[in-house]
């Protein structure tokens, strides 16, 4: 579909579903691997991206979506290469914990998360912007590295969505007018006298069973 286009396509993968994600809870840094839904839906996105003319996979090291790089990288027959700077928010004390708990004990910073996330500010914690800088960063130095080529990027939600806001130049707040299922893929396009451009988001058709999260 995209042999003939003169640029650098972007392929941006959610991993597939992890118990985290089922369980509704933070995952963060936590290396919560596939679950059997999540197994399937690797091997279905894989299969979807046999239609690109894939060249590069770089992988968040978390093993849910190092798992999903893999099935795509047995599909499509490229080298799967780890990059911490796409690795998933950093959460501190909120990782591994149910949302609906840390809603009671931490209320005033849950209706941040839920309202505007880009100004939570904790301790422990990654902020939002710190997560766009570095993948943003990591980004930018691919695209200049693999000019003209397809190149796939296995991350989370948490990157994808600053990632793709900081691309576009989307200001605060819009972590929440941006939704990426789990296994889904959204495309991107790069040109030297344009920039970036998104071409296709949160796609899902390649997608038997998936449970979508809105907080």
């Amino acid at each position: 579909m995209y042999n003939d286009f003169k640029g650098t396509l972007i392929i941006l993968v959610r991993h597939g579903e992890c118990e985290g994600n089922i369980k509704g809870k933070f995952r963060g840094r936590i290396d919560f691997p596939l679950n059997k839904r999540g197994l399937i839906q690797a091997q279905d996105l894989a299969q979807e991206l046999k239609n690109f003319p894939l060249k590069h996979i770089y992988t968040s090291p978390l093993s849910r979506a190092r798992q999903t790089a893999e099935a795509i990288s047995r599909q499509c027959r490229v080298e799967v290469k780890i990059e911490e700077r796409f690795n998933n928010i950093e959460l501190g004390s909120w990782e591994g914990r149910l949302k609906k708990e840390i809603a009671e004990l931490y209320p005033k910073e849950w209706e941040l998360w839920i309202n505007n996330p880009e100004k939570l500010r904790m301790q422990d914690m990654e902020t939002l912007y710190d997560v766009q800088k570095r993948a943003k960063a990591c980004l930018d130095s691919l695209v200049s590295k693999h000019d003209g080529e397809v190149l796939a990027v296995v991350t989370h939600r948490a990157v994808l969505k600053p990632l793709i806001a900081a691309c576009l130049n989307i200001a605060p707040p819009y972590f929440w007018k941006i939704h990426l299922d789990t296994a889904s893929y959204s495309l991107l396009s790069h040109k030297e006298d344009r920039g970036y451009c998104l071409i296709q988001l949160n796609q899902t058709k390649h997608l038997k069973e998936y449970v979508t999260e809105w907080v």
